[in-house]
């Protein structure tokens, strides 16, 4: 704890005493209120509209579910319901912002908590400077502990330190996490955990924006002064690799959890796709299909013209999203996603599902990366040795 903290009635240990619980999807049944929302009005009918939207993403065997995460969800209490997808292949890949995956879901799993801020946030019991003096960080209504924090780093630092120097994609960092959780925390919940023993890919395109970016910064800097190699964040890399799952699955649908970057990132891959398929002699527009399913939940505005807000109407003019099965749903995260989450396990369509396992996709493909380098390099000697011989006959 920081020296020279103010005195309060407070302390840090009984602001830090409540944590956030995690709702469990499968403890309730939601499908008796989304039956009744269909007949409703408002957000409640395209919140039925979505859950109806999910339940044909599952149904559909051919049609891959790619979930986006954007805003705080873990530290909100929704973790166990995203590892329940998770569990039952109800989700083939996650795009989602760095702070969701590690400051606080892989902070989670190390064993650490968020916990419930008292009072209100327009009416705090303790100041927010009084808070940064005592290592409290606050997200809204709920705090964390920035002590523990910085241990999250310090495990991203190790974990990045054993790869060979070199650039990499967030997936081969986060699939490296995972490892690191089932081998040191087996029985913590963790959704990275889960998605590495699960092989869902989890892509984070800004990873430099959460705590692992400061182990990468605590990895390069320490390289650089004992002058050995440092590791780096590939984003091309991730968006090639997320290229790979349109390419590799013709149907793929979209549930988006807020905006920003996962949303785009996920859209744009459609697009990527074209160009690809554009080199070979393929149709700019006809050959790759589009998102086949698309829904979105957030509270942004479309008006101001910023993406978290863009409709997924506005998204098929790029080129991105089909608007036969697409339902913007505005409303906030934590009190909607579960009910949609719930009616969807609950109407079982999930059970008929084989996984993707799209991790194992490219771990396939780098052996086979390595299988052509081994090659090209006995190709390569055995022509030496071959112009050597040549050159001594001369």
């Amino acid at each position: 704890m920081a020296k020279n903290a103010p005195k309060s009635s407070w302390t840090k240990k009984q602001l830090l005493s409540r944590p956030i619980e995690h709702i469990d999807i499968t403890g309730f049944d939601a499908r008796v209120i989304i039956d009744s929302y269909r007949d409703m009005a408002y957000s409640s009918r395209t919140l039925a509209n979505a859950a109806d939207i999910y339940s044909m993403m599952l149904k559909d065997k051919d049609c891959a579910v790619i979930l986006t995460l954007a805003g705080s969800l873990v530290s909100a209490g929704l973790k166990r319901a995203i590892i329940t997808l998770l569990e039952n292949n109800m989700v083939d890949a996650i795009v989602s912002t760095g702070a969701n995956i590690v400051d606080q879901d892989f902070f989670e799993g190390l064993g650490f908590k968020h916990y419930i801020a008292p009072g209100s946030p327009e009416a705090p019991p303790v100041d927010d400077m009084t808070l940064r003096n005592w290592m409290i960080d606050r997200i809204y209504d709920t705090y964390i502990n920035e002590d523990d924090l910085r241990d999250c780093d310090d495990a991203t630092y190790e974990i990045f330190n054993k790869f060979a120097p070199g650039a990499y994609s967030s997936r081969e960092f986060i699939e490296a996490m995972g490892k690191y959780l089932v081998d040191n925390h087996p029985k913590n919940e963790s959704l990275v955990k889960t998605a590495y023993q699960k092989r869902v890919p989890i892509f984070c395109p800004a990873f430099s924006d959460c705590s692992a970016g400061f182990g990468i910064v605590l990895q390069q800097t320490e390289a650089i002064e004992q002058g050995r190699g440092q590791v780096a964040f590939d984003s091309g890399k991730d968006f090639r690799e997320l290229t790979d799952i349109k390419l590799a699955c013709k149907d793929t649908g979209l549930l988006m959890l807020g905006g920003g970057v996962p949303k785009n990132f996920a859209q744009d891959i459609v697009v990527a796709a074209e160009l690809l398929n554009e080199r070979k002699g393929g149709k700019a527009r006809g050959d790759i299909g589009m998102h086949k399913y698309a829904i979105q939940m957030t509270v942004a505005d479309s008006r101001d013209g910023a993406l978290s807000g863009s409709t997924l109407r506005e998204a098929c003019s790029w080129g991105k999203v089909d608007v036969v099965h697409e339902q913007m749903v505005f409303g906030e995260l934590s009190a909607l996603f579960p009910i949609l989450a719930s009616d969807a396990y609950h109407r079982s369509e999930w059970k008929k599902r084989k996984p993707f396992k799209f991790a194992d996709l490219f771990e396939k493909q780098a052996a086979e990366r390595l299988m052509t380098e081994i090659k090209t390099s006995r190709v390569k000697k055995t022509l030496g040795k071959v112009g050597a011989k040549q050159t001594a006959g001369r």
